[in-house]
């Protein structure tokens, strides 16, 4: 699991670097499929990506000291803030989608469409299931 991790990550690095956008640290890439329109709070984020919150707290200040993110006040509570992502950060997305679709078909090359679909409907289960289990209250 950790070299496919590693695989995907290596070359959706490379295309982003590629694209121009190099100055984003390779650990901080996985925050942007998580930043809806209507913003979200750095807990959630954290929450969504699966990091600490100090961990995603660092990210962002360099993201939005990148230009990729800002930080605006929260509508609904005044004393927080939403993180947003600013047009530079909108740009990322369907580079990275790309490259991500591109990584999925050099994998379906080596091994088949099916076995692709297979691996991620049986992640998509075990995601799911940790998302249950994390819900779930503990006495």
């Amino acid at each position: 699991m950790r070299q496919l991790h590693q695989h995907y990550a290596q070359l959706v690095d490379t295309a982003m670097r590629e694209a121009g956008f190099g100055d984003i640290r390779p650990g901080d890439a996985k925050v942007f499929p998580f930043v809806p329109p209507e913003g979200i709070s750095a807990g959630d984020l954290a929450a969504s990506v699966g990091v600490r919150k100090q961990t995603m707290g660092e990210a962002v200040e360099q993201l939005e000291r990148s230009g990729y993110l800002e930080r605006r006040p929260n509508p609904r509570d005044g004393r927080s803030r939403l993180i947003f992502l600013t047009h530079r950060g909108r740009a990322v997305q369907p580079v990275a989608r790309a490259a991500g679709d591109r990584v999925e078909e050099e994998w379906a090359k080596l091994t088949s469409p099916e076995q692709i679909e297979s691996l991620r409907a049986a992640l998509l289960h075990l995601a799911q299931a940790i998302h249950r289990n994390n819900e779930t209250p503990t006495t």
